[in-house]
């Protein structure tokens, strides 16, 4: 934890600077410390659940109605993104905390599998349909909504529901990226023959800009790659795995991480579709090979970040 206090402000300087590179500080307006403190609380969670956050409030939180009051403070963020700039709307704070709570309330209470599945469809269903993403409603901020609930899950998967081992942990072993790195490896010959068979990957020669690429690489394991393999590897697969087996689970939930991307760059882009359930394969082959969602993250953001800058 001392090692998490003591990085946490450089990590958040690394993310200001992300966003002056690629011009979302600009928009922020007259009130950019009230953006800059709502991330930090969104952040704050995530980054320390990954030092062992959640042993000290197990220790803490030993009734199950405190657990479920503690989950109310993930409204913060939005009341001081949205107070001091005259944006708070209390319709839509009481719907933010009835889905915090709902959840929360539904996997303390309920120990059945089908309520694992109830809560992680809910959270899908707010971040596909983007229910709650005018609580930030500044273009590059939509995304906040999507880090909001990432902190909820694992609150409810570290804190609330423990039965399940999940490996989210920032504290980084060469293994992780020896591992992510590998898979990538593995990967990247397989997408690159079908993606351009398929007519789905283009080669654009862009300079390799070092910064662009930290930026991008970093930007993509924070806020896509691992909230996403903690859902899909971390808490779907572990799910699936007691009841089918690993290797059955790791072939359904990786067809669904791909049926989860039919409508990223068209209404249903089925070659899409295709590559991301074989990417969702090698995701989850670097998330068993040592049960760390960084592995899984590693590979995701590599993948992602090639495609992004000379593949899109």
């Amino acid at each position: 934890m001392r090692k998490a206090a003591i990085t946490f402000p450089a990590l958040l300087a690394a993310f200001w600077f992300t966003g002056v590179y690629f011009g979302i500080t600009e928009k922020l307006g007259a009130h950019p410390a009230a953006a800059l403190a709502s991330f930090a609380l969104l952040l704050a969670p995530y980054w320390f659940f990954g030092f062992g956050l959640a042993d000290t409030l197990k220790r803490r939180l030993t009734r199950p109605l405190e657990r479920v009051a503690a989950s109310t403070l993930f409204i913060l963020p939005y009341l001081v993104f949205s107070i001091p700039r005259g944006e708070f709307r209390f319709d839509l704070c009481v719907e933010l905390l009835l889905a915090i709570l709902g959840i929360t309330a539904l996997l303390e209470f309920v120990r059945a599998n089908w309520a694992d599945c109830c809560a992680l469809l809910a959270v899908a269903l707010i971040i596909e349909k983007h229910i709650f993403a005018s609580a930030w409603p500044i273009p590059g901020l939509s995304g906040l909504e999507k880090f909001l609930f990432v902190d909820v899950v694992l609150y409810e998967y570290l804190v609330v529901r423990t039965n399940i081992e999940i490996g989210f942990d920032f504290r980084a072993r060469v293994s992780d990226f020896a591992v992510g790195l590998r898979e990538f490896a593995f990967y990247a010959p397989v997408a690159l023959a079908l993606g351009f068979a398929l007519g789905f990957l283009h080669l654009h020669y862009t300079p390799g800009n070092p910064a662009r690429i930290a930026a991008g690489w970093l930007f993509t394991l924070f806020f896509v790659a691992l909230p996403e393999e903690i859902f899909f590897r971390g808490i779907l697969l572990n799910v699936l795995e007691k009841k089918i087996g690993a290797r059955t689970a790791l072939l359904v939930s990786s067809a669904l991480f791909g049926l989860a991307h039919f409508n990223k760059r068209a209404l249903f882009d089925w070659r899409y579709v295709i590559l991301a359930c074989l990417a969702g394969l090698f995701y989850g082959r670097s998330y068993l090979a040592n049960r760390r969602i960084l592995s899984a993250g590693v590979t995701h953001a590599t993948v992602d970040t090639v495609w992004s800058i000379w593949l899109k």
